[in-house]
C-alpha cells in the first residue's frame, strides 16, 4: 500500500491543477516532471520521455489527419453548406408535424459525419436552427433537446477526430473504428428521431408544423443539389479509408482539398475565410497535441510509479465480473466528462483502462483487438451522454453561449433529460450487442 502513496498524490495534484484553471497540457507536463523527480525515477527515464514525445506525437504521420479533419471542418462551417440543406430539409419535412426537428436532427448527423468536431456543430446548430424553431412556436425544452443531441453526434460519427486519436492511444484501425461507428452514430441519431416523432404525435403543439414553408422551384432538385456535396464528402473521406485507397491521414488530406473546393463553388473562399479557418485549425490543433505532449509525460511517469498497476488492483480486487468492472470503468470515464474534454481524458484515462478490458473475459468469443474496439465505441458514447448529462453537460453550455436571453439554462436541462435516456439506451444496446459495432469492421475488413 505503501508503495502505491505517490501516485495517488499525484492523482490528487492533477485533479487540483485541473480546477485550479490553468491549461490541461502545462499540467499534465508539470505534475509528471515533478514527481519523476518525487519519485525518485532516474534521469535516463526523462530522456527516454523525450524520445517518446518525438516518435509517438511530433513524428507521428497518423496525427497529421488532427489538424487536416479540423481544417476540412471548418471550411464546411464557413462554405453555406449548413444553411442551405436545413432550408431544403426544412421545405421537404416542414410540413408535417415535428419536420423541423427532424430536420435539424437529420442535420446535426450528416455535419456530424462532415466536421467531426462536437463544439463547432453544436454552436452551428444552435445559430442556424435555433430561432428558426422559437419563431415557429416550438417548445423551447424540445428545440434545445434536439440540438444539443444531434450536435454532439460530431464525437462518434466519423471522421470523428476523438477516433483517430483512439486508434493511435489504443493502437487500433482508424478505418475498422470510422466503420464501426457508422451503426451506433445512426442509431442514435434514429432515436432521436423516433422521439421526435412521438412527441409530435402525443404533444402536438411541442413540434407544430412550420408556417414559413415555401414551396417554389423543384424541391426534389434543391435538397439533391444540397444533400450531394456534404455526402459526396463524407463518400469520399470514409470510402477511401475502406477500401484501402488511401489511409486516413491522406484521406483527411483529400477531405480538407474537398472541402475548399465545395467553398469555391458556393463563392465563399476569400481570404478573409481561409485566414479564419488556418487560424481555428491552429489554434484547434495546437491545444490538443499540447495536451498530448502533456498527457505522454504524465502517463509514462505514472506507470514508471506503478500507478497503472494500482488502479488494475484497486478494480479487479472487488470481483465484479467482466462486465461489473466494465460498469466501473464507464462510469468513471461518465464523471470525468462533466470536468473535463475528451482530450484529456482520451490521454489520461484510455492508456490505463484499456489493458483491463483487454484481459477481461465477457464470453463474447471475438479476438483483443475487436474487445478494444467495441470498448471504444462504448466510451465515445459514453462520453457523448456525458456531455449532455445536466448540470455540467459541455455542450449545454456551447448551446447557452450562443442562446437568446429567454433560453435559461433551466430551460435546457429540461430539455436535455429525455435524449440522455435515449443515449443511456443506446449505450446499453452497444454492450448487450456488441455486434451493432463490430458487423460493419468485420464485413469490410474481415474478422
Amino acid at each position: 500500500m505503501i508503495e502505491y502513496i505517490v501516485p495517488l498524490s499525484m492523482v490528487l495534484c492533477l485533479l487540483i491543477g485541473i480546477f485550479s484553471g490553468y491549461p490541461v497540457a502545462f499540467v499534465l507536463g508539470g505534475i509528471g516532471i515533478l514527481f519523476a523527480f518525487i519519485g525518485g525515477l532516474p534521469f535516463a527515464f526523462l530522456k527516454i520521455g523525450v524520445s517518446r514525445i518525438f516518435a509517438g506525437v511530433i513524428e507521428n504521420w497518423l496525427l497529421l489527419a488532427v489538424p487536416l479533419f479540423v481544417f476540412m471542418g471548418a471550411m464546411l462551417d464557413k462554405s453555406g453548406l449548413a444553411q442551405n440543406l436545413l432550408y431544403s430539409l426544412e421545405r421537404a419535412l416542414g410540413s408535417k408535424r415535428g419536420g423541423l426537428a427532424i430536420s435539424v436532427a437529420i442535420l446535426g448527423i450528416i455535419m456530424a459525419a462532415s466536421t467531426g468536431i462536437v463544439g463547432a456543430s453544436v454552436v452551428m446548430l444552435s445559430t442556424l436552427a435555433l430561432p428558426i424553431m422559437l419563431r415557429e412556436k416550438y417548445k423551447p425544452e424540445l428545440a434545445v433537446g434536439v440540438i444539443a443531441a444531434s450536435g454532439t453526434l460530431g464525437i462518434l460519427i466519423p471522421p470523428s477526430i476523438m477516433l483517430v486519436l483512439v486508434g493511435d492511444i489504443l493502437q487500433i484501425s482508424v478505418g475498422e473504428l470510422f466503420l464501426g461507428a457508422i451503426i451506433p452514430g445512426l442509431l442514435l441519431g434514429g432515436l432521436y428521431i423516433g422521439y421526435i416523432v412521438f412527441i409530435a404525435l402525443t404533444k402536438p403543439t411541442y413540434a407544430p408544423v412550420s408556417t414559413s414553408v415555401r414551396a417554389e422551384g423543384s424541391l426534389a432538385l434543391a435538397l439533391l443539389r444540397d444533400l450531394f456535396a456534404p455526402l459526396a464528402l463524407i463518400l469520399t473521406v470514409l470510402g477511401s479509408i475502406a477500401t484501402g485507397m488511401a489511409t486516413p491521414t491522406e484521406a483527411a488530406g483529400l477531405g480538407a482539398i474537398c472541402a475548399m473546393i465545395l467553398a469555391a463553388i458556393n463563392r465563399k473562399l476569400t481570404m478573409p475565410t481561409l485566414s479564419s479557418c488556418v487560424r481555428e485549425t491552429g489554434n484547434t490543433s495546437a491545444m490538443i497535441l499540447g495536451v498530448l505532449v502533456g498527457a505522454t509525460i504524465f502517463s509514462m511517469v505514472f506507470k514508471g510509479l506503478k500507478g497503472d498497476k494500482m488502479i488494475e488492483n484497486g478494480i479487479l480486487f472487488f470481483d465484479l465480473g467482466a462486465y461489473g468492472t466494465l460498469g466501473i470503468l464507464l462510469l468513471v470515464i461518465f464523471v470525468m466528462g462533466f470536468f473535463l474534454e475528451w482530450v484529456e481524458i482520451s490521454f489520461i484515462v484510455l492508456p490505463l483502462f484499456a489493458p483491463i478490458v483487454a484481459g477481461l473475459d465477457f464470453g463474447l468469443g471475438i479476438s483483443q483487438e475487436q474487445q478494444l474496439l467495441w470498448f471504444a465505441m462504448l466510451v465515445a458514447v459514453n462520453l457523448q451522454t456525458s456531455f449532455l448529462t445536466p448540470p455540467f453537460g459541455y455542450s449545454l453550455f456551447y448551446i447557452k453561449g450562443v442562446a437568446p436571453p429567454e433560453i435559461t439554462i433551466r430551460t435546457i436541462y429540461r430539455g436535455i433529460v429525455p435524449f440522455v435516456v435515449l443515449q443511456l439506451f443506446g449505450l446499453a444496446l452497444l454492450i448487450i450487442w456488441p455486434s451493432i459495432v463490430l458487423w460493419a469492421p468485420d464485413a469490410v475488413f474481415g474478422n
